[in-house]
C-alpha cells in the first residue's frame, strides 16, 4: 500500500459529489433524471474544504485584553515563578538568567521570557510516516486531530461502555486512517489490558505504526522508556538513527502540575525526547476553580504562565525546538467538582487560549469536542459543535480531543470518529468562507437562466459550484420524512455504527514491512 488509502464514502468528511452530466457538450444536462444522476454520482474532484483552513476570525478578547493577560502572566512568572523544579532543570534555568527566591521557587525575569518567546519555533513540520500526510503546524492553519486517554470504549455491538483494550486502540488507529479530516492521531484510549507500563508504552506505539502513516502522538510513562521505543521505531524504518532524522511520533507531555509547579517525571521525559529529536506538545491542563482560578480571566493568566514555563524549559534546553504551545483550559462543574468537557465556558476559554497563543506567534494547541454525553445524542452534537467551531474560528492550529471522544474524555467511540469527521468537514467549510469574484457572482449565469429555462438546475455554473463549493455529508440525513421513515428511521449513530463495522471488517493496512515487524517482535513483547 502507498500509505494514503482512498477515503471511503461512508467514512470521510468529503462528499458524494458530481461528475459531468449527460447533456450536450458545454451545455446543461438534459432532463430531470439526468440532473439527479449527475448530482448523486461520485466524483474524484478535490475536497472543497480540506484541513488546514484559515482561522482567527473569532476573537473573544480585545487586543487590550490579550495584552493585559500576557502582562499578568509575565508578572506571575517574575514574582511568583515555579515551584518544585527538578535539579537538572533548575540548573538550566539559573544558567540562562532565572533566579531563586528565598523559598526556593525559580523566578523568571520578564526579559528572559520575552527573549525565549522570540527564539521559539513559529512553525514546524509534523511529519507523517508517509510524507504526503505531513502537516505544517503554526501560522493561521487549523487542523483537527485526536487526544485523550480514555479508559473505556463504547462497544460497537453492545452499545455500552467497557474497559478499553489494545485491540481497541489498533482498531481506532486503522479506522481514523480512513478519515480525511483527522490530520494526526494521538492514541485516544489506554490499553487497560496491558498491565506493565513499559509494555503499555511499547505496544501503544506499535499499534500506531501498524494502523496509520499519519503523524501520530503518544506519551511516555518514564524517561527510561524513550530510548528503547526509539530503537523500535528505528527497526520499523530499517536502520539505526533513521527515526530521529525524520521523526513522525510526537510526545504528549504535561511537565507542569497546576498551580505553578513542575512534575519531575515529565520533566525527565522532556529532556529525553529532546535528546532523541521527538517533537513535543507540552500540555497545561488546569481546571477552573480547582487547580486554577474560577474567574475566566484569572484562569487564562495562570494557565498562560504555566505554558510559558514549559516553553522556557524546552527552549532553554534547545533553542527553537519544535513544541506545540498546548494551553488547554479545562472546566469543572463547580456544583459537583466533576470535569466538564462541554459547555460555553470550555468553548470561550479554548478559543481565547488560541487567540493568546496566536498573538504570541506560537504554534497553538487547544482542546474541543470533550462532550460530557455518553450517548451520541443531541447533547453530544450541541457540545461538540459549539466547542469545535469556536476553537477553529479562533485559529487553534492543532485542535486536540476533537475526534471520537465521549463521556468527558473517559470514553472513546468508533461511531463518534465518523460523525466528528463529518462535523470537521462542515467547520472547514465554514472557515473557507465565501469567495467573491466575477465567476462566483455569475451575472452571465443569472441572465442565461432568466432568459432560458428559468431555473439553475443542471446549468454549467451550478455543476461547477457543486464540485467546487459544497460538502456533502455521507451520514447526515437530508431526505424528506417519508423517505427517512421508509428506510427504517435510522439515526446517525446507527448509520455510523454500520459504516464503522464495514471499515473494520474490510480495512487491514499493512504499513509494517514483515521483516521489520519480525525484528521488532524479537526484541519487544508485542501483544497485538
Amino acid at each position: 500500500m502507498d500509505g494514503r488509502p482512498e477515503d471511503t464514502a461512508a467514512a470521510t468528511g468529503t462528499r458524494k459529489s458530481a461528475g459531468r452530466g449527460t447533456g450536450r457538450a458545454g451545455g446543461r444536462a438534459g432532463g430531470r433524471a439526468s440532473r439527479h444522476r449527475h448530482r448523486a454520482s461520485p466524483t474524484s474532484v478535490a475536497n472543497p474544504a480540506p484541513p488546514g483552513a484559515t482561522g482567527g476570525l473569532y476573537r473573544p478578547l480585545s487586543d487590550h485584553e490579550v495584552t493585559r493577560i500576557i502582562e499578568a502572566a509575565l508578572t506571575l512568572l517574575a514574582e511568583l515563578g515555579m515551584g518544585e523544579v527538578p535539579a537538572n532543570l533548575t540548573e538550566v534555568f539559573l544558567a540562562k538568567g532565572a533566579t531563586l527566591s528565598d523559598d526556593g521557587r525559580v523566578l523568571f525575569p520578564r526579559a528572559l521570557v520575552e527573549d525565549t518567546i522570540a527564539i521559539a519555533a513559529r512553525k514546524f513540520i509534523l511529519h507523517g510516516r508517509d510524507d504526503n500526510r505531513s502537516i505544517e503546524v503554526g501560522g493561521d492553519a487549523v487542523h483537527f486531530g485526536t487526544g485523550g486517554a480514555a479508559v473505556q470504549t463504547l462497544d460497537l455491538f453492545s452499545g455500552d461502555y467497557r474497559p478499553s483494550t489494545l485491540q481497541d486502540l489498533y482498531d481506532f488507529t486503522r479506522l481514523q486512517d480512513q478519515l480525511a479530516n483527522v490530520s494526526w492521531f494521538t492514541r485516544c484510549c489506554v490499553a487497560t489490558d496491558v498491565a506493565d507500563n513499559f509494555d503499555l508504552d511499547v505496544n501503544t506505539v506499535y499499534a500506531l505504526l501498524r494502523g496509520t502513516t499519519k503523524p501520530v502522538a503518544t506519551s511516555f510513562t518514564l524517561a527510561e522508556y524513550v530510548a528503547p521505543i526509539v530503537s523500535m521505531l528505528d527497526m520499523a524504518e530499517g536502520g539505526e538513527g533513521r527515526f530521529s532524522r525524520r521523526p513522525y511520533v510526537k510526545a504528549h507531555i504535561s511537565p507542569v502540575i497546576s498551580p505553578l509547579r513542575f512534575g519531575e517525571d515529565a520533566v525527565d521525559v522532556t529532556f529525553e525526547c529532546i535528546r532523541h529529536n521527538i517533537p513535543v506538545s507540552c500540555i497545561t491542563a488546569a481546571q477552573s476553580g480547582a487547580t486554577a482560578p474560577a474567574t475566566l480571566a484569572g484562569f487564562l493568566v495562570q494557565s498562560l504562565a504555566e505554558t510559558l514555563a514549559s516553553l522556557l524549559m524546552v527552549n532553554l534546553i534547545s533553542p527553537g525546538y519544535p513544541m506545540v504551545f498546548s494551553n488547554w483550559p479545562l472546566v469543572i462543574d463547580l456544583r459537583t467538582g466533576a470535569f466538564s468537557g462541554g459547555g460555553g465556558e470550555t468553548a470561550v476559554l479554548n478559543a481565547a487560549s488560541a487567540q493568546i497563543s496566536n498573538a504570541l506567534g506560537l504554534p497553538s494547541g487547544v482542546a474541543s469536542s470533550m462532550t460530557d454525553a455518553k450517548a451520541l445524542d443531541t447533547q453530544y452534537g450541541a457540545e461538540k459543535g459549539v466547542t469545535a467551531l469556536a476553537a477553529a474560528l479562533a485559529g487553534g492550529n492543532l485542535i486536540y480531543e476533537s475526534s471520537g471522544m465521549t463521556a468527558a474524555l473517559l470514553g472513546a467511540s468508533f461511531e463518534a470518529f465518523l460523525i466528528d469527521n463529518e462535523m470537521h468537514s462542515a467547520i472547514y467549510r465554514t472557515l473557507r468562507g465565501i469567495e467573491v469574484s466575477e465567476e462566483t457572482i455569475g451575472l452571465e449565469a443569472i441572465r442565461d437562466v432568466i432568459m432560458g429555462e428559468g431555473h439553475f438546475l443542471g446549468h454549467d455554473a451550478t455543476m461547477a459550484a457543486m464540485e467546487r463549493d459544497y460538502v456533502y455529508p455521507p451520514l447526515a440525513d437530508r431526505d424528506p420524512p417519508i423517505t427517512w421513515s421508509e428506510q427504517g428511521r435510522l439515526t446517525q449513530w446507527e448509520k455510523a455504527n454500520a459504516a464503522a463495522r464495514n471499515i473494520l471488517d474490510s480495512y487491514h493496512p499493512t504499513y509494517l514491512d514483515p521483516a521489520h515487524d519480525a525484528t521488532i517482535r524479537e526484541h519487544f513483547n508485542i501483544l497485538l
